[in-house]
């Protein structure tokens, strides 16, 4: 079995692929609330991004939304950052 540092993802932010370990999960969940998953296996569709500003500021360019399957307008994008910037901190 492998172990999460060799789980690989895509960022939503930078398209670039790291471990899944050193990234942030998104989760559009079935209730249609779109939040940070800290547990990394909350149901529903994810998405990740890295814990870097820099990615963080490019998930309103659209790429969040397309991975996530969902429209996401300015106010819910600037919920979602505002939950990541917290996630980010905490680690």
């Amino acid at each position: 079995m492998r172990d999460a540092l060799t789980r690989v993802r895509t960022c939503a932010g930078c398209r670039e692929r790291d471990a899944k370990a050193r990234m942030i999960r998104l989760v559009h969940a079935p209730d249609g609330v779109v939040r940070v998953d800290g547990s990394g296996s909350a149901p529903g569709r994810g998405a990740y991004v890295h814990r870097r500003v820099d990615c963080l500021a490019a998930l309103g360019r659209g790429g969040l939304a397309r991975a996530l399957r969902t429209g996401l307008g300015p106010e819910e994008l600037s919920r979602l950052t505002s939950e990541i910037e917290r996630e980010m901190e905490a680690s």
